[in-house]
């Protein structure tokens, strides 16, 4: 193969005879048959040659054909087959994209066809909720009244009567509340006392009763109760823990307290008990019980022996008082509470 840039005498006569007239550049003149064609665009007839005759050998036999009319036909079959092949794949992909959505998306896609079968059903459901809520509950079956045998005789007038439905059960009656007890009628003040003087003296005389002491022991001690605190539940000013119970005044004589001005440090009982009248007296009632002879003794001289008094002849001048004091409470039943 010779070189692009290689020419023949005869171009080269032609080139140097074709020079213009006025000796500017010489103008040259191709030939039809111009050996200055790319190499590529020479060897492209080698190249489709052979190609073309491995492509004759490599191709089907329906494409080797020299029957090109069956050929057309076979393309077209061809090409209807390949059509329907690809719209059947489209409708498929299609759908199973739309069953279960993009593999990567973010949302699921649910299909219209499944999504209008589930509205239908939910649909469905709530019509039957509503129905049933609507539906009226059955009526109980009504039993027939049995008639009586048509035979032209009247029924008899001693055939027991109908059963009467039972009568409603009553309910328990409440049990009746026990009506309060009365309060005591309010003592008369007797032999110039004070209403809280005659209280006082009144629980002296009821614990006399409930100790079986005869009336004298009552007057012995009314007249003791009325010389030591004069009748008053005296705290003492001594014993601050006397106040904290109820009583009317306070004293200074040591720790006494009480009506019969009783120590608890000589042994008369705890002090909480010697605030209460009752108690007080009963103590002052076991102390006289034990003196001998002390219903014949001088009302002063008894007191004297069971309070030890640095005073012994105080309490007679209160022997007359004490006396009708006993009486008229004792008329009023004061023992009968």
């Amino acid at each position: 193969m010779r070189d692009d840039d290689t020419k023949t005498p005869q171009s080269a006569a032609a080139a140097s005879s074709s020079r213009s007239a006025d000796g500017g550049s010489p103008v040259r003149h191709r030939a039809p048959g111009n050996t200055h064609v790319p190499s590529w665009l020479r060897t492209l007839p080698s190249v489709v040659g052979e190609r073309a005759k491995r492509w004759s050998v490599d191709a089907p036999a329906w494409l080797r054909a020299r029957d090109w009319a069956q050929i057309r036909e076979q393309l077209n079959t061809r090409k209807v087959r390949l059509g329907v092949a690809t719209g059947v794949i489209g409708v498929l992909g299609f759908a199973a994209l739309a069953e279960t959505g993009a593999a990567t998306g973010p949302a699921t896609v649910v299909s219209p066809v499944v999504a209008a079968h589930a509205e239908a059903q939910r649909a469905q459901e709530a019509e039957d909720v509503v129905s049933r809520a609507e539906r009226p509950e059955p009526a109980p079956p009504q039993v027939a009244a049995p008639q009586a045998a048509d035979n032209g005789q009247k029924q008899s007038t001693n055939d027991a009567p109908p059963a009467q439905p039972p009568a409603a059960q009553q309910p328990p009656a409440a049990p009746k509340e026990e009506a309060p007890k009365a309060a005591p009628a309010q003592l008369t003040p007797v032999a110039g006392l004070s209403q809280v003087q005659t209280e006082n003296a009144a629980a002296i005389i009821r614990a006399g009763a409930k100790n079986g002491v005869p009336q004298r022991g009552m007057v012995i001690a009314v007249a003791t109760a009325m010389q030591e605190s004069t009748l008053l539940n005296r705290a003492s000013e001594v014993l601050p823990e006397s106040k904290l119970y109820p009583h009317q005044g306070t004293g200074w004589d040591h720790d006494s307290v009480g009506l019969f001005q009783q120590r608890t440090s000589s042994g008369w009982g705890p002090v909480a008990d010697l605030m209460k009248p009752e108690y007080a007296a009963t103590k002052f009632y076991q102390g006289l019980l034990q003196v001998p002879g002390w219903d014949q003794m001088p009302l002063t001289y008894a007191a004297q022996a069971v309070q030890v008094s640095a005073f012994p002849e105080a309490y007679a001048p209160h022997e007359p008082v004490a006396t009708a004091v006993v009486q008229q409470l004792l008329q009023q039943g004061v023992t009968n509470g």
